[in-house]
């Protein structure tokens, strides 16, 4: 009839030590490796090197962006002189970034031409390399006066602006 045939059912493991291997392979292996991805996850994650939470640090780091600063409208204003020195000279005493240089009457001549009000709207509002000056550490008036100083001491003969007188 019919022909019974038997074969041992054999798999790719034959021996104790392929097993142990294949074991290891599959189930140790990953595990050690997913242990390795958390750890890495997780270390990312810590703060830098040298910072602590100390209070100074704490709010160095949650400090707000803005700030607003309140300044004394009852102070005394700067001479353009005094501007200038703070200000203006670091580039128009040594012809930085194409500024022309205090004194230089040949650089200041077509400008001197513009007249007062455009050096002083190029000084508050920033021309070419140099950035915008309104808004910063001096009023417009003083910027103004430190335009007039530089003109003066170029060959322009500007009068200095003067502080309005407050409304009785």
């Amino acid at each position: 009839m019919s022909e019974h045939h038997e074969e041992a059912h054999t798999g790719p493991i034959k021996t104790p030590r392929q097993l142990l291997w294949a074991v290891l392979y599959s189930f140790v292996l990953p595990v050690f490796i997913i242990i390795g991805l958390v750890y890495y996850v997780t270390s990312a994650s810590k703060p830098a090197a040298g910072s602590s939470n100390a209070p100074e640090a704490v709010a160095a780091r949650i400090q707000k962006v803005g700030t607003v600063e309140i300044r004394d409208a009852n102070r005394e204003l700067k001479s353009g002189e005094d501007v200038f020195k703070a200000q203006c000279s670091a580039c128009h005493s040594s012809g930085a970034a194409g500024a022309p240089k205090v004194g230089d009457k040949g650089a200041w001549a077509a400008r001197i031409k513009e007249g007062y009000d455009h050096l002083l709207h190029s000084a508050l509002k920033g021309k070419g390399a140099m950035g915008a000056q309104g808004g910063g550490d001096f009023e417009d008036l003083e910027i103004g006066r430190a335009v007039v100083y530089m003109v003066n001491a170029s060959g322009g003969n500007y009068a200095e602006p003067k502080k309005p007188e407050a409304a009785k």
